[in-house]
């Protein structure tokens, strides 16, 4: 799991676009499996509460994709 666009983009791509892929698992030669998310300090940096609410909602849903993936439910 990377976490944030700094980690993604120096294991997966230059170009790797957290915005658009976070919590789809990529192709790479580095691990079985290779997922990216936004870093943690992203979301207490949101706007307002309710973007706070909404992104800890889609990273904890990233982190649930994970554990599918490496209890070999995903």
């Amino acid at each position: 799991m990377c976490l944030g666009a700094t980690a993604a983009q120096a294991l997966i791509s230059p170009n790797f676009k957290v915005t658009q892929q976070r919590g789809k698992l990529i192709p790479s030669p580095l691990a079985p499996h290779v997922m990216a998310t936004v870093h943690p300090s992203s979301i207490l940096r949101a706007p307002d509460g309710a973007a706070r609410e909404r992104e800890m909602k889609l990273f904890v849903a990233d982190l649930r994709a994970v554990e599918k993936v490496i209890r070999g439910l995903g």
